[in-house]
């Protein structure tokens, strides 16, 4: 029974059936096969995925970090970035690096901040001298922040398929997030001076000081009212994404006046296409964990792993292993879905924490959109360079080691991503 449901799944998807659709049609022929439930309980299971408010946070997240990407915000936060950072050797590779780590608090997603970041930040380095295959990769890499600092799409995902705490999630991703930036900033001074990028000096005045701090109040309002409602008690994540869209309006339009008000209406349609391909795996999903459940095939596939080895450190690698490879090729959210239930049992019945293992799924993921040949941040990038993706991915392996030695640092220390979550009672 189990065999005829992962093997029907797989051959689907190998014909390039959606990952909803290849789900949807193994769950249902083993319902009409062996009847381990009914077709009834199966679709009630899928109209309870579907109905989830957490799931509201998807689209509400996307039309906020669209409308914030093209409405001036990164602009301000990458002026602000240069004040203190662009004036040292490969200042203005690290100012990328900053500006994605906060646009990041705003934006929720890899791609969008690769785009609103690189379309602003490759042209200066390229014109200060930076070599554009390498001004690419960093921005590519920096993006993948976008999943890792919170709102993150990714955690409200992976939130729902673990049965955990969204807000826990986004207080872990805070540290990991931030060891992510601080890793990337220091290869990037590191590789610059080996590769002779000098600084580009430019003295502001204290009037330069004030005026672009100013202009950026609006944009840094943004992730404060956000994550503060959201840890204050005041919102929850779903309403904090709401009102994270009224505020892009407001600011995108109103103040920085950078984004028509007639141009809204699209935006929104825009964000509700790109996130009902999600939102409808997460739905048929859930019917899909059903039946798994009742198959009893995660607990049968934890109980193999597990006999192959209960050592932590040595079933930590082989997760991660394939976690990497499953990024290489899989949807970020549809990787998520698919694998949580699956390698969940494992890690917890170690003792590894919920939380701890989402930040490492979501941290090797995050690496997936990097990694050839099916990278998203890389097509981005290559997009928005005028890079050959193949030259790209070449350039991008450096950036990868960078981001793996994080990935093993995040791994075998969990307190990292922990000690926030555990400070604000959150891990109960």
């Amino acid at each position: 029974m189990v065999a005829t449901l992962f093997v029907t799944f797989i051959l689907l998807l190998a014909c390039s059936f959606p990952i909803a659709v290849s789900q949807s049609f193994a769950s249902m022929f083993l319902i009409f096969g062996d009847a381990p439930l009914s077709l009834e309980s199966f679709t009630k299971a899928i109209m309870s995925g579907f109905s989830s408010f957490t799931l509201v946070a998807i689209p509400l997240f996307t039309f906020a970090g669209d409308i914030m990407g093209k409405g001036g915000i990164s602009k301000r936060l990458i002026n602000v970035a240069k004040l203190s950072l662009g004036n040292r050797t490969g200042g203005l590779g690290i100012v990328s690096i900053v500006a994605c780590m906060i646009f990041a608090a705003i934006s929720g997603t890899g791609s969008a901040t690769v785009a609103a970041i690189g379309l602003i930040m490759i042209p200066e380095m390229l014109e200060a001298g930076y070599d554009r295959a390498y001004s690419a990769s960093l921005v590519a890499t920096a993006g993948t922040i976008g999943t890792i600092i919170p709102p993150s799409i990714c955690m409200v995902v992976y939130a729902i398929a673990a049965g955990c705490s969204v807000t826990a999630m986004f207080t872990a991703g805070f540290p990991v997030g931030i060891l992510v930036g601080a890793v990337l900033c220091i290869y990037c001074a590191l590789s610059c001076r080996k590769r002779g990028y000098k600084p580009v000096y430019v003295k502001y005045t204290a009037k330069d000081w004030v005026k672009t701090i100013v202009e950026a109040i609006p944009s840094f309002l943004v992730p404060v009212i956000i994550l503060g409602g959201i840890y204050g008690g005041i919102f929850t994540p779903t309403e904090a994404a709401a009102a994270g869209c009224v505020l892009g309006v407001i600011i995108s339009v109103f103040v920085y006046k950078e984004v028509k008000l007639s141009d809204i209406p699209y935006m929104a349609f825009r964000s509700v296409i790109i996130s009902a391909p999600v939102m409808f795996i997460i739905g048929v999903s859930t019917g899909f964990g059903r039946v798994l459940a009742i198959t009893q095939m995660p607990s049968m596939i934890a109980e193999g792993i597990l006999g192959i080895t209960s050592n932590s450190v040595l079933l930590l690698i082989l997760i991660n292993l394939l976690l990497l490879l499953v990024g290489t090729f899989m949807e970020t959210n549809a990787a998520i879905i698919i694998l949580t239930p699956i390698l969940l049992p494992i890690v917890t019945a170690l003792g590894i924490n919920p939380i701890h293992f989402g930040m490492i799924m979501i941290l090797n993921l995050a690496i997936g959109f990097i990694t050839p040949p099916l990278g998203a941040n890389l097509f981005m990038a290559s997009e928005i360079s005028r890079v050959k993706f193949e030259t790209l991915a070449k350039t991008i392996w450096p950036w990868i080691g960078a981001m793996i030695v994080v990935l093993i640092i995040i791994t075998y220390i969990p307190q990292i991503s922990l000690f926030l979550p555990q400070m604000m009672g959150l891990l109960g």
